[in-house]
């Protein structure tokens, strides 16, 4: 392949600006916000974990409550209606009946008042440990908007600058001829993203491998005008006055 030194020159510009292009891509995908926002979404998914097993504890103690609530409203309803049968019959055997029954349902009812002060109690500490769980939920959410916000401004500005570099790297492929352009580009692919390398003092600044003997030779004898390629990496050498030829 022939492309004159100026556009094989060009293409070390279009490498630099590739490179930088990379280099922005991997940025991006490594903003420092990245690895806490990852480790607040596990705390934040473990800690809803907590929560639902808390909320699960808080119900049931309620349900339990509700319950007693019931029965203690049943028990009561009974004593009215046995106090009134009390008031309004004058039958010894059925004062006697009365009397015995609303004293058991008076134990009943401070039995289920006992538990119930027991059962409140439960629910008072679940709804405690309800509302500790909700302010870490809090702490955490606050944790991640602030981190967002910072990703965000971090990643918007490392996007007007990759948006900028794309347009200097339009800028440069404009002048390189679509042939070596292509094949500089075929050489990137398989070059770990280095599709040419300035030779330096005879040394590939791709792979950083030293040209000598019958591969020093080759380069010297070739035409300025040639496209050479490193012999250990393959990419485009790209041949100066540094080049130590």
């Amino acid at each position: 392949m022939k492309a004159s030194p100026a556009e094989q020159q060009e293409l070390l510009r279009l490498q630099s600006i590739d490179t930088r292009l990379a280099q922005l891509a991997h940025r991006l995908g490594a903003l420092p916000q990245t690895a806490p926002l990852a480790e607040l979404a596990q705390r934040d998914t473990a800690v809803r974990g907590t929560r639902a097993e808390a909320v699960g504890v808080l119900e049931d103690a309620k349900a339990e409550l509700a319950r007693l609530e019931s029965d203690v409203a049943l028990v009561e309803a009974r004593m009215t209606r046995d106090s009134e049968r009390l008031q309004h019959t004058s039958s010894v055997k059925d004062v006697t009946a009365l009397e015995a029954e609303l004293a058991s349902l008076a134990k009943r009812r401070s039995d289920l008042e006992d538990q119930e002060l027991v059962v409140m109690e439960r629910v008072e500490e679940a709804e405690v440990a309800v509302s500790s769980i909700d302010l870490q939920r809090a702490a955490i959410v606050t944790e991640v908007t602030a981190l967002e916000a910072e990703r965000d401004e971090a990643a918007g500005t490392l996007a007007v600058e990759r948006e900028q570099t794309e347009r200097d790297r339009e800028v440069v492929a404009a002048g390189v001829p679509a042939v070596l352009l292509a094949f500089y580009e075929q050489r990137r692919a398989k070059g770990a993203g280095v599709g040419a390398a300035l030779l330096r003092q005879r040394t590939c600044g791709g792979c950083t491998m030293t040209l000598t003997g019958s591969d020093l030779e080759s380069v010297r004898r070739s035409a300025p005008d040639d496209v050479v390629q490193c012999p250990e990496c393959d990419r485009i050498l790209v041949r100066t006055d540094e080049s130590g030829l």
